[in-house]
C-alpha cells in the first residue's frame, strides 16, 4: 500500500531518476565501470520496496540516496535471478555448466618430436668448398647452418672453438660439414709456398690391342705386355720413364677393353696429357672414341700416336680423316692436336713422340708446390697377404712423408713404408711421382684422394664420418634402385630369376671393372646380383657366404684356392670360376646365365600336312556320333598326336583344336614324319575339304643368346 501511495504522489519516478543519475555518476567515473556495475545499480532499484518497508520516512530516504546511492544499495545473486526486464542493459544468460568427464585421469604423455629435423637432414646434392684458415662464420654461410649449431657439432666431436671468428683447419671444417650432412671439396692454396716445375703425367689410352703397352715398352726398354694375361693390359699401371734428353715423364697405362671404362676415366682425371694410340691398320674403334670423350670431359690436351705404321696394310691418312670426322682438330688441318706416326716393334718415330710430349708440357708450364701437406690420387689398390693393403698413388702437390697419418676415402692409417716404381724404399714422394704406400687399416677405392691429417684421433674421426656418409648414400641408392615401378596389371610380367655372384680379384680397380661388366649382363630373365666383392685370394668365408645365399664365386686374376677349399666348395655344390682374361670370364658367365634363364614359351609350327581325302564313319548308339577323318600327307616336319592342330584354308586360319586320333595304316601312332600318309581327327571339327593344310603346333622354350660385338662389349639378348 505504501508503494502504491508513492506512485500516486509521483515520488517513485523522481526517486528512480535521482538514483539512476547518482549511480551512473559514481560508477562511470570510476575505473571499474562495467556492465556488472550497471546491473548492480538497476538491481538496487528493485530493492527499494524492501527498504521502504523498513524506513521511517520517505524524505530522508530520498535525500540519502541522492548522496550515495551505490554505497547504500547492493544486490545479490538471488535478486538478479528475480529481475525480469533490466532497464537499458541486458543481463547475461544463465549457462548450464557441465562437469568434464575424465578430469581425474592422468595426463597422456605426448610422443617425442625431434626438434628442427630439417637442420640435421642430409643433403647429398649440396657440395661446398672449404679451405685452410676459414672462419666459423664463413663455414656457416656456406653450409646454410647457424653458428650455434656448428659450435654444438664441433663440441660434440671434441673440437673446442673459442670464437666464431677463430680460424679452422680443413679437417675441422670437413668434420663440421659432414655432421651437418653436406659434401665438401677441399681447396688448397699455394700462397707462401715454394712453387717449382714438375714432370708431366701422361696417360696412354686407346682401343684394345692397338699397341699401347708395346709403345711404352719401347720407350722404357722393358717388356710389360709379355707378362700380361692374354697379352692385353688389365690394370692401371703407373711408372716413370726417363727420356734420352734427361727429362722424366710419368706414364699411366690404361686397359683398352670395354669392361675397363672406369679405369680409363680415372686415368684421364689425374693426367696432364693424353696420348691417343690408334692402329694404322685398324682405324678408329669404339674404345678410341670413348677415350676421346674422357679426355675432352677432363679438358686434357691430346697427342695422337698412329701405331703399327710398319705393317703392309697401314693407312695413316685414313686414320687422320677418321679422327677429323670425329671432331678432333689435327695440326695438319689447322688445329692444335699433334699427330705422330710411330712403330713400337721397329722403334720408329719414338724421338718425334718424345719431342711432342715435351713441347706440350712446356706449353702448359706445369708447376706445383713442393712443401706443405701432400695431395695425392689413388690409382690402384690391392691386398697383399704379408703387407696388407697397398695403395698406388700419384702425388699432385706437396710432399708425402713416411710416418704421416693419412685419410684415403673412408679408410685411414699411418704410412709405414713408401716404395717407388722400381720397388725401392724412399722417405718422401714429390709431385708427379707414382709411389706405393702401405700402412692403411682398410682397402680404399680407386680414385679416392689421399689427405694428410695432423693426428691419429683426427684421422679416426674423419674416417668414421666418411664411412657413415658412404653407408647412407649406399642405402639411399639401393632404396631408389629397389623402388617398385607401377605397371599395368593387364601386362604379363616376365619371370626373372636372380643369380647371386661373389667377385674376388687381385686389385680394387679390377674388382670394380669386373663388377660393372657383370652388371651389363643383366637381362629381362636373369638378374646378376653381386652380393659381395673383395680383393685377394679365395677364403673359407667366401665359400660359407656362397653356400648361405646360393651364389657362384668368380675369381679374376687370383691364385687357385687350396685343395681343401676346392673340395669344400664341391661338397656344397658351389661353382668356382677362375680366369685371368676378361674375354673368357665374360663368356663363361654368359653361358651360366643362359643355363639359368627360364626362357620364354613360344608357339612354333612343327610340321604341315595336306588333306588329300576325307573319310566319314557313321556312328551309332553303341559307337557314338559320326566321325570325319582327314586323310593327309605330311609335307614338312612332323605331326604328333599330343599337339594342337591349326586348319588353314586358302591361307587363312579356320580352326584350332586338339588332335583326338592319329593313325597310320590302321594303327595308332604318336608321330608321323615327313613324306608319310596318315589319318587324323580334330576335336569338334567336321568340315574338312580337300586341299586344306593342317599345321602341327608345339610349345617350345626359347633361351636368351650371348652376343659379343667386335669392340669386345657383350650382352644377353632375350
Amino acid at each position: 500500500m505504501a508503494w502504491r501511495e508513492l506512485g500516486k504522489k509521483r515520488i517513485y519516478m523522481n526517486f528512480t531518476r535521482a538514483l539512476t543519475a547518482s549511480a551512473f555518476r559514481h560508477v562511470t567515473g570510476s575505473s571499474f565501470a562495467s556492465p556488472f556495475a550497471a546491473q548492480s545499480v538497476y538491481a538496487s532499484v528493485k530493492c527499494v520496496t524492501d527498504f521502504i518497508n523498513q524506513s521511517q520516512g520517505v524524505a530522508g530516504f530520498g535525500s540519502e540516496t541522492k548522496e550515495c546511492g551505490i554505497r547504500c544499495f547492493h544486490a545479490s545473486s538471488p535478486v538478479w535471478a528475480r529481475s525480469d526486464e533490466p532497464l537499458g542493459v541486458k543481463t547475461p544468460k544463465r549457462v548450464k555448466y557441465v562437469k568434464r568427464a575424465g578430469r581425474n585421469h592422468l595426463p597422456v604423455k605426448a610422443p617425442y618430436a625431434r626438434p628442427n629435423v630439417s637442420a640435421n637432414k642430409s643433403n647429398p646434392d649440396k657440395t661446398i668448398e672449404i679451405f685452410e684458415g676459414m672462419t666459423l662464420v664463413e663455414l656457416a654461410k656456406r653450409t646454410g647452418k647457424s653458428v650455434s649449431s656448428l659450435q654444438d657439432i664441433l663440441t660434440n666431436v671434441g673440437e673446442k672453438v673459442e670464437s666464431e671468428f677463430e680460424l679452422l683447419s680443413m679437417d675441422v671444417a670437413e668434420l663440421a660439414a659432414m655432421e651437418a650432412g653436406i659434401n665438401v671439396k677441399r681447396l688448397h692454396s699455394a700462397e707462401g709456398t715454394e712453387i717449382l716445375p714438375r714432370p708431366a703425367v701422361v696417360t696412354v689410352m686407346g682401343h684394345v690391342d692397338h699397341g699401347k703397352t708395346s709403345l711404352l715398352d719401347a720407350l722404357r726398354q722393358t717388356s710389360v705386355a709379355a707378362g700380361e694375361a692374354g697379352g692385353i693390359t688389365q690394370h692401371l699401371g703407373a711408372f716413370v720413364v726417363v727420356m734420352p734428353s734427361g727429362a722424366s715423364i710419368t706414364f699411366l697405362d690404361t686397359p683398352g677393353h670395354a669392361a675397363f671404362s672406369a679405369m680409363r676415366a680415372r686415368g684421364a682425371a689425374v693426367t696432364d696429357i693424353v696420348v691417343l694410340v690408334v692402329a694404322a691398320d685398324d682405324g678408329v674403334m669404339p674404345q678410341t672414341l670413348e677415350a676421346m670423350s674422357h679426355a675432352k670431359a677432363a679438358n686434357v690436351p691430346i697427342v695422337v700416336a698412329i701405331n703399327k705404321c710398319d705393317k703392309p696394310g697401314a693407312n695413316p691418312e685414313k686414320v687422320k680423316l677418321q679422327l677429323a670426322s670425329e671432331g678432333l682438330l689435327l695440326e695438319e688441318m689447322g688445329g692444335d692436336v699433334q699427330v705422330v706416326e710411330v712403330s713400337a716393334t721397329e722403334k720408329i718415330g719414338l724421338d718425334n713422340l718424345e719431342e711432342s710430349l715435351l713441347l706440350q708440357a712446356d706449353m702448359m708450364d706445369l708447376k706445383a708446390r713442393i712443401d706443405g701437406p701432400a695431395q695425392a690420387y689413388v690409382v690402384e689398390a690391392r691386398l697383399d697377404k704379408g703387407r696388407g693393403p697397398l695403395v698406388t698413388t700419384i702425388v699432385k702437390a706437396g710432399t708425402l712423408v713416411c710416418g704421416q697419418h693419412v685419410v684415403v676415402g673412408s679408410q685411414w692409417g699411418r704410412i709405414r713404408a713408401i716404395k717407388d716404381t722400381a720397388g725401392k724404399l724412399t722417405q718422401r714422394a714429390t709431385p708427379a711421382m707414382p709411389v706405393e704406400i702401405e700402412g692403411l687399416r682398410g682397402l680404399p677405392m680407386a680414385g679416392d684422394d689421399v689427405i694428410v691429417v695432423q693426428s691419429e684421433e683426427r684421422a679416426r674421426m674423419l674416417s668414421s664420418g666418411r664411412q657413415k656418409k658412404y653407408e647412407e648414400n649406399r642405402l639411399r641408392n639401393k632404396m631408389i634402385q629397389d623402388k617398385p615401378t607401377t605397371s599395368d596389371d593387364s601386362m604379363e610380367v616376365p619371370v626373372r630369376v636372380e643369380m647371386p655372384v661373389i667377385v674376388k680379384a687381385d686389385v680394387q680397380g679390377t674388382v670394380q671393372a669386373v663388377t660393372d661388366a657383370l652388371k651389363t649382363l643383366n637381362s629381362a630373365q636373369v638378374l646378376v646380383n653381386v652380393v659381395h666383392v673383395g680383393v685377394g685370394p679365395l677364403s673359407q668365408s667366401d665359400v660359407d657366404l656362397a653356400q648361405a645365399c646360393g651364389a657362384c664365386i668368380v675369381g679374376f686374376n687370383v691364385k687357385s684356392p687350396p685343395t681343401a677349399l676346392s673340395q669344400a666348395a664341391t661338397r656344397a655344390s658351389i661353382k668356382i670360376i677362375l680366369h685371368r682374361v676378361i674375354y673368357h670370364l665374360l663368356e663363361d658367365i654368359g653361358n651360366l646365365i643362359i643355363e639359368k634363364a627360364p626362357g620364354t614359351s613360344e608357339t612354333q609350327v612343327a610340321g604341315q600336312a595336306e588333306v588329300l581325302n576325307i573319310y566319314e564313319i557313321k556312328g551309332s548308339k553303341s559307337k557314338g556320333p559320326d566321325v570325319k577323318i582327314a586323310g593327309c600327307r605330311v609335307i614338312d616336319g612332323f605331326v604328333t598326336r599330343s599337339a594342337t592342330m591349326r586348319l588353314l584354308r586358302s591361307g587363312e586360319v579356320v580352326f584350332e583344336g586338339n588332335c583326338t586320333s592319329l593313325k597310320r595304316e590302321k594303327q595308332d601312332v604318336d608321330t608321323v614324319k615327313k613324306g608319310s600318309e596318315c589319318g587324323l581327327v580334330i576335336s569338334n571339327w567336321y568340315d574338312f575339304r580337300v586341299g586344306d593344310v593342317i599345321q602341327c603346333l608345339e610349345q617350345v622354350v626359347r633361351k636368351p643368346k650371348f652376343v659379343k660385338s667386335e669392340s669386345g662389349a657383350v650382352r644377353i639378348e632375350c
